[in-house]
């Protein structure tokens, strides 16, 4: 599976053949509510703000690949969707940005902050 060239540089400092990337200061694996609050700590430690997690990483890439064109089956493949809906709910509100723009510039709506600017 193909992977983004920023993480592909990070993983290049992983020794070869080690699978288990993310570790507990003793050396295991994390467990799922383990590193979600771990992830938490991160994330305030580096000033991020609150309410983030590790599952919006999930969806911020789902959303960056919609954005970029990406189709809700490709979506899938990156992010391990099972089911269209399960994308959609994702990457509506990119598809709705984009179809809406689309929408009125078939009526030949323009950026009212524009007309106003060249109206003085």
């Amino acid at each position: 599976m193909p992977i983004h060239a920023a993480l592909a540089a990070e993983l290049a400092h992983v020794p070869a053949g080690q699978m288990l990337f993310l570790q507990t200061a003793r050396g295991v694996g994390f467990t799922a509510n383990g590193f979600y609050m771990r992830f938490r700590e991160w994330c305030r430690a580096a000033g991020v703000p609150d309410g983030r997690s590790p599952h919006g990483l999930r969806k911020a890439c789902a959303r960056r690949l919609a954005e970029a064109g990406a189709t809700t089956h490709q979506i899938g493949a990156v992010t391990g969707h099972k089911t269209l809906a399960e994308i959609e709910v994702y990457t509506r509100a990119a598809e709705q940005k984009k179809l809406a723009s689309a929408g009125m510039a078939r009526i030949g709506a323009s950026n009212p902050r524009k007309r106003k600017a060249s109206n003085p």
